[in-house]
């Protein structure tokens, strides 16, 4: 019977880790098939407190798993949660299986759960993307983290809704221009965001207009993306150095039953208001699992901790 299994890595997981490691709760860590999260797919993060030159997402990641494991956490990579279960006895059993080798099936139980299985970023599904964002050579889903990467170059935001309106009004504090690409000939988002967005002169609207690929340097960095009208199907190229992505997030939930914990419409995890718990008692969620709004890895971080001291507390009145 384990004390805590943690769910997912990140911020969010290793920070819990970290926290319940030094309670001597000896944390178990389920990585999935990303270990590290979103963070690995980041080259510099210059915005995480601690590091006044920045350090790579990778290292910093890293960095986070052999703290948790220098005070007793231990990490299982690549197993994948396929099923969380509340047992009568109030525990839970946890099913996953090998990512690698999906028949090697594996079963755990445990007096708490903390989910931080995190949220992925959507992207277009064009060849090449993920070699491009690992590589850090200009296709971003996250203006706060990389937008002073692009100080006065020309880039594009991708997207229509509120999140696209506002990247591209952040980004405008950096790019020389800002190029809003959406599909249709007006934005989706709200009126007072959209308004704000377009009132910026760095920020120019290319409507009806969807990206079909990306045009490399001889660095293998991008240089511009391909358009194709919507409709008239006429294409075009337009240079930009940077595309940040803001289509949307999909939270890794999929494994979770709606019945142990309550999902919004977008299959985010709902916490009790002011805590990281969850209406079942023993399963907490931290991250970018649960969050809608920041979605930042010191945010993520700061959940991962709050969780740990929750799973702590609750096993110490569960053991009287």
């Amino acid at each position: 019977m384990e004390n805590v299994i943690i769910i997912g890595t990140g911020p969010a997981g290793y920070t819990a880790a970290i926290y319940s490691a030094r309670a001597d709760l000896a944390p178990l860590i389920l990585t999935g098939s990303q270990p590290g999260g979103q963070l690995t797919t980041t080259t510099d993060v210059e915005n995480f407190p601690g590091f006044p030159e920045g350090i790579m997402g990778p290292e910093l990641m890293q960095k986070m798993q052999q703290q948790a494991e220098r005070f007793g956490a231990r990490v299982e990579n690549g197993v994948a949660v396929t099923n969380v279960i509340h047992n009568a006895d109030k525990s839970f059993t946890v099913e996953a299986h090998n990512v690698f080798s999906p028949d090697d099936k594996k079963v755990y139980q445990t007096k708490t759960v903390i989910i931080a299985s995190g949220a992925s970023a959507r992207y277009l599904g064009l060849p090449g993307e993920e070699e491009l964002v690992k590589s850090g050579a200009g296709l971003t889903a996250c203006a706060t983290c990389d937008g002073a990467f692009y100080r006065d170059v020309p880039v594009c935001v991708i997207g229509g809704g509120d999140s696209a309106a506002e990247e591209a009004t952040f980004l405008t504090k950096f790019a020389s221009k800002v190029y809003l690409i959406h599909r249709r000939e007006e934005l989706r988002a709200s009126k007072i965001m959209a308004a704000r967005a377009l009132a910026n002169e760095k920020v120019e609207p290319v409507w009806n207009s969807g990206v079909t690929g990306y045009v490399l340097d001889e660095n293998k960095r991008i240089k511009a993306v391909k358009l194709k009208n919507t409709v008239d199907g006429t294409e075009s190229e337009l240079a930009v150095e940077g595309v940040f992505m803001a289509i949307g997030h999909n939270p890794n939930t999929g494994f979770i039953s709606k019945d142990l914990v309550d999902q919004d419409d977008s299959g985010y995890l709902i916490q009790i208001p002011g805590k990281t718990a969850t209406k079942t008692p023993g399963v907490f969620a931290a991250g970018d699992v649960a969050d809608t709004v920041y979605r930042q890895g010191i945010t993520a971080a700061g959940q991962g901790c709050a969780a740990s001291l929750e799973a702590e507390h609750y096993i110490a009145n569960l053991e009287g």
